[in-house]
């Protein structure tokens, strides 16, 4: 396996951005033998080149055996363009002048750690250089001084529909968010001025956020009463997928970004199915008058009313003067009815 597909492996499996530090500690060998062979290769390419020069002199140059030549003469020039690590460790004291042997190993391996480092940036660079390809879905960037794995901006629509799709909990709170906002565009800062800013008291919300190592304390302020300083940290970055402070976006981009909230969430509810027509008022009272109408009256009711209320017959004296009595005994007994 190459070196290249390791570090590859490598950067997809961790979970956290790689340095380089830690790709030199794990291949500090293989970075060497990589470079022994990419010059054996850049030797026997030029050696070819040798050949093939020697065998067209007959005939002339053509025009293959002249790009090969120019090819090699590249190589070489690059080559002879790479300092010295031991000249760039230490340009001004000679092997010679050195005396202590502790001192010269420790140079020695400083100078070795950067070679390695400067062979495996060069690699990394290649590797960037791959994924960059628009067939891909996936970049690989520098976030908080490491190399991660990360989908591409383009596959911004695509990652969003899936998020979307498995809705995760909230895991920061909007005065939260808000807080956070505040200390990253304004740090150091402290909490009197957050809770200005803000409106509110933040001090609670303050608390939460050290607790999830996205922000920490950044000593004092050197006014009176001297108040605590909050500064965001590097689980910010990772969590956000910055690579520093500097990829914070601007309040014009804020603007935009509202924007294409604002037409998201108008073509959401244009595109949502539409509820059922409210009925009319009309309607409703003709629905009303239907349901409260009482069913015609059986023919058993029928005399039952006419008894009581309609009178066969012309009354007597007696009987109208007890009925009027009858009458106003129940209009009494209304009007002291509450």
């Amino acid at each position: 396996m190459s070196l290249k597909a390791k570090l590859e492996a490598v950067i997809y499996a961790a979970e956290e951005p790689v340095t380089l530090a830690q790709f030199a500690m794990l291949f500090a060998h293989e970075a060497f033998a990589w470079k022994a062979d990419r010059e054996q290769r850049n030797l026997e390419l030029a050696l070819s080149v040798d050949e093939a020069q020697e065998q067209a002199s007959a005939d002339g140059p053509s025009d293959s055996t002249r790009e090969l030549s120019d090819l090699v003469d590249l190589v070489e020039g690059q080559q002879n363009n790479e300092p010295d690590p031991a000249r760039v460790a230490d340009p001004v004291a000679p092997a010679e002048l050195v005396l202590d042997p502790e001192l010269e190993a420790r140079r020695q391996a400083r100078a070795r750690e950067r070679e390695v480092r400067e062979i495996l940036r060069g690699i990394l660079a290649e590797l960037i250089a791959e994924y960059a390809d628009d067939s891909r879905g996936i970049e690989i960037r520098e976030i908080a001084g490491g190399y991660r794995m990360a989908t591409k901006p383009e596959m911004h629509d695509a990652v969003r529909a899936f998020v979307k799709s498995q809705k995760p909990p909230m895991k920061l709170s909007l005065p939260a968010l808000e807080t956070l906002a505040v200390i990253a565009y304004k740090q150091p800062v402290t909490a009197p001025e957050v809770g200005e800013i803000r409106g509110v008291d933040s001090a609670g919300v303050l608390g939460s956020l050290i607790s999830r190592k996205l922000i920490a304390t950044a000593g004092r302020k050197q006014v009176v009463g001297r108040p605590m300083l909050y500064k965001t940290t590097k689980e910010f970055l990772l969590r956000f997928g910055l690579k520093d402070l500097n990829e914070l976006p601007s309040m014009e981009e804020f603007e935009k970004m509202a924007a294409l909230e604002l037409n998201e969430v108008a073509l959401d509810e244009e595109l949502a199915e539409p509820t059922e027509p409210v009925a009319q008022s009309g309607e409703l009272f003709a629905a009303a008058s239907n349901e409260e109408e009482p069913d015609a009256p059986d023919a058993a009711s029928k005399p039952e009313v006419l008894e009581t209320f309609t009178p066969t017959a012309e009354p007597s004296p007696k009987a109208a003067e007890e009925h009027a009595s009858v009458e106003r005994q129940h209009a009494e007994e209304i009007e002291v009815t509450p």
